[in-house]
């Protein structure tokens, strides 16, 4: 098995169909698969082995792509940091999971050569790292190249989570995991050859990579990919290049709801899905109400290789996120770690094909995430009577941005280097365009002033845009138990009364 297949399967049966529209360029999908095979052949050459990891930090493009497929053709792991990070947010991720090459830019190199530590990367393909891109692919000489089998166990990408020491973890998806998760979700939004797919999302994440990418991949679709959301290049997307998928996040459809005559400028856009954080209700209304389309929804997680539940394309049920799909399993169980009756709240429990192999690095976390074969969500739910799932609450503390994950221990921890600060807590918020918005709540120390424009200065120097906190506020105490543990949610409920 290798998960590569699915890109040579397209262009066996499809080579001349679009693969990628990215700016003025077009390549097919037999052009992809020449250029990921070129990729295949110069990590060989480089002297890489399967089994080891290769680390692709580029924004969306063809040569993320072809670094990803190249990859896994010639058996190594794919790790997928992604672009935003700054340089001090990287190393850390470099030095946890130690590729042998690292392919990126030369401002995210120039950030790296800055940083104190030490990152260990053996190659780095860069315009002024060990080899330039086009210096890269000439190593790898002329011809085909066939993809290296691998056991459907071994690992295929290593995608990035929070982690409760700040540092983001290590998810470890096999080639089953992968592909079982692109099948399910193929199935599931009757994806054809004949669709287009707008992707602006990044694809390090495990939406923009599994649910949006590998979904396409493996039904011979085309991918119109731009580096990030710009509301006049979606607009003229929509408008001009024939787009009849379009996923996104709440901020953006909120954005989108602003536009005179949405529902024309959809073009032929015939399915509509969002990501992340789930909508607010009146939204979805709106936007049906102006589109005439519906807005889907799913559940899943990087540690599930994303879908676990879909709210259906056919029988949707509002406030729900859906059945389980495929061969996936969800229970709720007690904390005990025992089912619970049908109809009461636990924590949402997942077996299946798509359920991670650990994470990286992290036997304690990783044992700490089962009860035996079930992968504990961290979420509380329940299951109504014909099945469908309902969130009810989350366990853990993190904040979901415009579509962002942000893990509020590690902007805490910054915000505890400034002298002024006594305690500190982040926590989200409400939002009715970003979801949740990231705030900074702190305890000054005596003598001291709030200074939020210093502060944010300070942080976006060390932390990506979404994680700054939009708001700061000051309390004289930070609400606690009888042991001292912070209270969030008391925290969170006093925020918004």
């Amino acid at each position: 098995m290798n998960l590569a297949h699915i890109l040579e399967d397209s262009a066996r049966f499809f080579p001349d169909r679009t693969f990628v529209l990215e700016n003025e360029k077009k390549l097919s999908y037999a052009e992809m698969n020449q250029l990921s095979d070129r990729v295949a052949g110069a990590l060989l050459a480089s002297g890489l082995k399967p089994g080891q990891r290769v680390a692709v930090c580029l924004p969306n493009s063809s040569e993320w792509l072809a670094v990803y497929f190249g990859a896994l053709k010639a058996g190594c792991a794919i790790v997928t940091p992604g672009i935003a990070m700054t340089g001090p947010e990287l190393v850390p991720l470099l030095v946890e999971c130690r590729p042998e090459l690292l392919v990126t830019t030369e401002e995210k190199l120039r950030q790296l050569r800055d940083c104190d530590e030490e990152w260990p990367v053996r190659l780095v393909v860069a315009p002024s790292g060990d080899l330039s891109w086009q210096a890269f692919l000439e190593l790898a000489g002329d011809g085909g190249f066939k993809s290296i089998e691998r056991d459907r166990s071994d690992l295929a990408a290593v995608l990035f989570t929070g982690g409760t020491t700040g540092i983001p973890k290590g998810v470890m998806l096999s080639h089953q995991n992968l592909l079982a998760s692109a099948h399910t979700i193929a199935r599931q939004e009757r994806s054809t050859e004949a669709d287009r797919v707008l992707c602006f999302l990044p694809l390090n994440h495990v939406f923009g990579q599994v649910h949006v990418m590998l979904s396409t991949v493996l039904t011979a679709g085309s991918l119109v990919l731009m580096p990030a959301f710009d509301l006049e290049e979606v607009l003229h997307s929509l408008e001009h290049l024939e787009v009849t998928k379009f996923y996104a996040v709440p901020t953006i459809y909120v954005r989108l709801l602003g536009q005179k005559d949405i529902g024309k400028l959809l073009g032929k856009v015939r399915y509509t899905f969002s990501a992340a954080a789930s909508m607010a209700l009146e939204l979805v209304r709106e936007w049906r109400k102006k589109t005439g389309l519906a807005i889907h929804e799913a559940y899943g997680m990087t540690e599930s290789a994303a879908m676990v539940t879909y709210n259906h394309y056919y029988r949707h049920k509002v406030g729900s996120v859906g059945t389980p799909v495929g061969a996936v399993e969800v229970a709720i169980m007690d904390p005990m770690g025992e089912p619970v009756e049908q109809g009461q709240e636990g924590e949402i429990c997942i077996q299946g094909p798509n359920i991670m192999q650990g994470y990286l690095n992290r036997p304690e976390e990783t044992k700490d995430a089962f009860w035996g074969p079930w992968f504990r969500s961290g979420d509380i739910g329940l299951i109504d009577e014909e099945g469908y799932v309902f969130i009810v609450d989350r366990l853990k503390d993190m904040i979901i941005t415009g579509g962002e994950n942000v893990y509020p221990r590690e902007v805490e921890e910054l915000l505890y280097e400034l002298p002024q600060v006594d305690e500190c807590s982040v926590v989200g918020l409400p939002d009715r365009e970003y979801g949740e918005r990231v705030t900074a709540v702190i305890k000054l120390k005596p003598g001291a002033e709030l200074e939020p424009d210093k502060i944010k200065e300070f942080l976006r120097a060390r932390l990506a845009p979404f994680k700054v906190p939009k708001a700061f506020k000051v309390l004289k105490d930070l609400p606690k138990s009888a042991t001292g543990k912070l209270l969030k949610r008391t925290l969170r409920r006093q925020l918004m009364a």
